[in-house]
């Protein structure tokens, strides 16, 4: 079973938030909880996720791969992913949790973001995203007795994870393609994957000394936005993973 298999059997097995309804949360340090939330976690870092964190952290990629992530496959397909390395004391701690709350909380991850809803996405038959939002109520958790009242969409705006689960979806829609066509990544491609995906600093000096670009059918105007931002070189490097490791991708054709 896949991860995404095992996580949409977990999200299965909670209470739907259906569009429109209502629940009702709060976070904040009066809440007797504060900071229960923030050890003991399986937390998975989508690309997104370290690219926020390290800039976040004035970090380059490899220091923060080195320092605060474990590197993983998904199973079958064999795509990198990477997980939070928790510290190694008795409540397995976040590293970036302290007495008075979230140290980088602007850019935590979306998995931070998210909760306390869980979030499965698929896509219909025309290419569309579908979600559905489900409640996760952990006992500890005393968020649920304050009376402040959100929709799933109004969550999702006021913590900002638009930016989020348009790159985290795209990745999936990439892996999902992969094992509908029965691909296993090489060692070679997996390194390639991980070097583009979640070392982009790194990824924008592999694309000069290559010239990536020469290869491609891609605008001027692309080429410099890769190069100067890197949230548009990982979008670029989404579409580069999809055409290396399955042949083709809607947004990026090699040069005829």
């Amino acid at each position: 079973m896949s991860d995404h298999d095992q996580t949409q059997e977990f999200l299965n097995n909670l209470p739907e938030l259906e569009p429109g309804k209502t629940f009702g949360f709060a976070c904040h340090p009066e809440v007797r909880c504060f900071n229960a939330c923030c050890g003991d976690l399986n937390l998975m870092l989508t690309p997104y996720d370290v690219l926020r964190l390290r800039k976040g952290l004035g970090h380059d990629s490899k220091k923060f791969i080195h320092n605060h992530a474990d590197i993983t496959r998904t199973p079958g397909t064999g795509f990198p992913m990477c997980k939070l390395r928790m510290l190694d004391n008795a409540k397995r701690s976040c590293p970036f949790v302290r007495e008075e709350g979230c140290s980088i909380y602007e850019n935590r991850p979306g998995a931070c973001r998210t909760y306390p809803l869980g979030r499965a996405s698929r896509m219909d038959e025309n290419g569309e995203t579908i979600e559905q939002f489900f409640i996760v109520q952990e006992p500890h958790c005393r968020g649920f007795e304050e009376d402040k009242a959100w929709t799933s969409d109004e969550w999702l705006k006021d913590q900002g994870l638009e930016p989020y689960n348009e790159v985290n979806d795209r990745y999936m829609r990439i892996m999902n393609r992969a094992h509908k066509a029965g691909v296993v990544l090489d060692e070679r491609k997996l390194n390639m994957a991980f070097l583009a995906l979640y070392q982009v600093d790194n990824f924008i000096n592999f694309i000069k000394d290559m010239n990536v670009f020469s290869r491609l059918d891609i605008s001027e105007e692309r080429q410099q936005a890769i190069l100067n931002d890197e949230e548009e070189c990982l979008s670029f490097a989404l579409d580069w993973v999809e055409l290396i490791v399955l042949g083709s991708s809607e947004n990026l054709q090699p040069k005829k």
